[in-house]
């Protein structure tokens, strides 16, 4: 039998809940018909695949999937792309759960609440330890060794975390740790965090990922139900109650790239978001999508190969290439150039058209001689000939497009161009 059946085997009284139900506001307008977690990235994938193929990859095949908001794109990634991996014979499962209002009359008032109101299915399921996961972070982690370094320490909670630049941690919640890795102090989005001990430039940061023996998370999840002054969230309110009264381990995060610095992002920014897929177009990329031993899985949609036609000479001639890029399936560059840029599915570049440092959603058409630069556009957005996307911020903005902190463009889904919004090229 080989070691990953036996590690399934291991982690059959394990459940996963991922909690994919957030707005994604700060991604604004990518999630404006979609919830966060079903956002493409890096060309083929969905932000939700990276946590689910963690999941799948460490052998816990017992997930509980938490939706909420604009929910109908992500439902349908995971019923084209991820029931297949499990297998109800084998006691796996893939549940999608929306909000019930089993518990009360109300939506998800927090992390903590989420998994609340779905403790009926967690009691179900009958698990020796639940593991809480985000949906929305992009990363590659063997979650076996966070189970396995929760029992060995008897903790009755074990937060998987790494150190960020003090200046970012703000954003996250931090916590103060002695030798052994117990947790003294956890603090949520604080404007003041505590500095890692000899390291005052970095801070200790939760994950969002989090390994609890389910008897403890069921008596501290009833408590938070009934304290009315409680945000209900894990990061605000359970985690800084129980370390001052049970053992709270931090788990340093590992990740399965085999690179010299782990590789952890939050996307929840639309420039975080861009930063990231422009990663992994470098020579050797901190995150390895080619490893077979740890892949990265989708819903993969039957389209042809990429093409490319046309092979003028000159360059301001009639070529079809793309270079320092990636460049999906179903994709077209007809005469068209493509450079430091994720081409999504089915994408078409047309004729003396220009992409650069940019991101292409399924479906995209970029007329001829039209030139893209650092934007983002949304799925089956036709980009008119002759139009010029990403180069006068002040422009983009007064078409009512977004533009990022950054200078990003973005391009919403169902955006038209017209004869008054159309800033036509002088080669076209």
């Amino acid at each position: 039998m080989r070691s990953r059946d036996v590690d399934t085997m291991r982690m059959r009284d394990v459940a996963t809940v991922v909690l994919a139900g957030g707005k994604g506001a700060r991604l604004d307008p990518l999630t404006r018909d979609r919830a966060k977690p079903a956002v493409p990235f890096g060309g083929s994938y969905r932000i939700i695949d990276f946590a689910l193929s963690n999941c799948v990859n460490s052998g816990m095949r017992r997930v509980l999937l938490l939706t909420q908001y604009k929910a109908k794109s992500l439902d349908r990634h995971l019923n084209l792309g991820w029931h297949r991996f499990f297998c109800r014979d084998l006691g796996e499962c893939l549940d999608v759960l929306p909000p019930q209002q089993r518990v009360d009359e109300s939506w998800y008032r927090g992390t903590a609440d989420a998994v609340y109101q779905n403790i009926y299915s967690l009691e179900m399921a009958a698990p020796r330890l639940v593991v809480v996961l985000a949906g929305d972070h992009i990363y590659k982690m063997n979650y076996q060794s966070l189970v396995d370094a929760h029992e060995e320490s008897g903790a009755d909670v074990t937060i998987g975390s790494l150190p960020v630049p003090r200046e970012e941690a703000g954003e996250f919640g931090t916590m103060d740790i002695d030798a052994s890795g117990r947790v003294q102090t956890f603090r949520e989005k604080v404007a003041n965090p505590p500095s890692i001990v000899g390291h005052p430039e970095m801070c200790m940061a939760s994950m969002g990922i989090y390994c609890f023996s389910w008897p403890f998370l069921l008596e501290r999840l009833k408590l938070d139900a009934n304290a009315p002054a409680s945000h209900h969230d894990f990061g605000h309110d359970l985690l800084p109650d129980v370390v001052r009264s049970h053992g709270v381990y931090a788990f340093p995060f590992r990740d399965e790239n085999r690179k010299q610095n782990a590789y952890w992002r939050d996307v929840g920014t639309i420039d975080a978001y861009f930063t990231a897929n422009m990663d992994l177009i470098e020579v050797d990329p901190q995150l390895n999508m080619y490893d077979d031993q740890w892949p990265i899985r989708t819903h993969h949609p039957a389209y042809p190969p990429p093409k490319f036609v046309f092979a003028g000479e000159g360059d301001d001639s009639r070529r079809g290439e793309a270079t320092d890029s990636l460049v999906c399936p179903g994709a077209i560059l007809s005469g068209g150039r493509a450079t430091r840029s994720i081409i999504g599915p089915g994408v078409r570049i047309n004729s003396f058209a220009r992409v650069e440092q940019s991101i292409l959603f399924e479906g995209v058409d970029i007329g001829r001689h039209a030139q893209v630069r650092r934007a983002i556009i949304d799925k089956g957005v036709r980009v008119p000939s002759g139009t010029m996307v990403g180069f006068d911020p002040d422009e983009d903005a007064a078409r009512g497009l977004t533009v990022s902190p950054s200078g990003v463009t973005v391009v919403p889904k169902g955006y038209q161009f017209n004869s008054s919004n159309v800033s036509v090229s002088a080669s076209s």
